[in-house]
């Protein structure tokens, strides 16, 4: 709880700069790779995070990713002060919180619809075009199979799941068989 406050109140700076240099896209594509970075590779996480390491050495390690990845000076900064404050763990959550912002500010949300097997463009497209009317925003939409829900799809927008695979369905005809 305490670092999604924190998150979202870096978040909030890095978003507000970033609207005053109509910077948003370079932004988040940087908040992201180095978000995917930080999770693919562990070591490089324990190398900004670990507190047995030397704050210089934490930010020569910053320094060398940065030089690396070719950032901008302003995100430069912002990685840097990540890490004099001890904050570099929170590195993934102030990416997600951002995306949010820019998302909220494009009026655009993001979308997962799993599947039991790969949707074709058409139903894709359907599924979509029905987020977009019950949000009454433009969903960018991610999908994933997972066979385990046996047929049937998932859809969640933010806080909305619309369930409709089979796999919930036995479930609620169990219960309902349990409780008669």
């Amino acid at each position: 709880m305490k670092n999604t406050v924190i998150a979202k109140r870096y978040a909030k700076a890095l978003f507000a700069v970033g609207k005053e240099g109509n910077a948003f896209a370079d932004f988040t594509k940087t908040l992201n790779a180095m978000s995917e970075l930080f999770a693919g590779m562990p070591e490089v996480a324990d190398a900004l995070t670990n507190p047995l390491y030397p704050v210089e050495a934490r930010e020569k390690v910053m320094e060398h990713l940065l030089a690396s990845m070719q950032v901008s000076q302003v995100l430069g900064n912002f990685f840097k002060l990540l890490v004099q404050k001890k904050r570099a763990n929170i590195l993934p959550d102030i990416a997600a919180v951002f995306q949010a912002m820019v998302d909220a500010d494009n009026n655009m949300c993001q979308g997962t619809v799993v599947s039991a097997m790969e949707l074709t463009p058409e139903l894709s497209a359907k599924v979509k075009a029905t987020l977009e009317k019950i949000t009454g925003k433009q969903v960018v939409l991610t999908a994933r199979v997972d066979p385990s829900i046996i047929g049937g799809i998932v859809a969640k927008v933010g806080d909305l799941v619309l369930d409709g695979s089979i796999k919930s369905q036995l479930a609620g005809l169990k219960e309902s068989i349990k409780g008669s």
